[in-house]
């Protein structure tokens, strides 16, 4: 089965890890530049490249959470 190889134009901000060239597509990892495209294939890497992302989404999930608690501590103070 072919996969869609993204190109620069393409890349969607869901795809992109954290505002760097690593996207991912399909389950399958990419580098993406404005000069080109690679095939992130090295396991190691990809697994590196997934726990940062999964690194990345706890941490959005605690900003968010320290954000919620913030709006409830200075709505109780209204």
């Amino acid at each position: 089965m072919s996969h869609p190889v993204p190109t620069w134009a393409s890349v969607r901000p869901s795809e992109q890890l954290a505002g760097t060239p690593a996207v991912r597509r399909d389950g399958h990892g990419w580098l993406v530049t404005p000069t080109g495209t690679v095939p992130a294939s090295d396991p190691d890497f990809t697994g590196e490249l997934d726990h940062f992302a999964a690194d990345m989404a706890a941490a959005d999930r605690a900003i968010a959470k320290l954000r919620t608690e913030r709006t409830a501590i200075l709505k109780d103070r209204r």
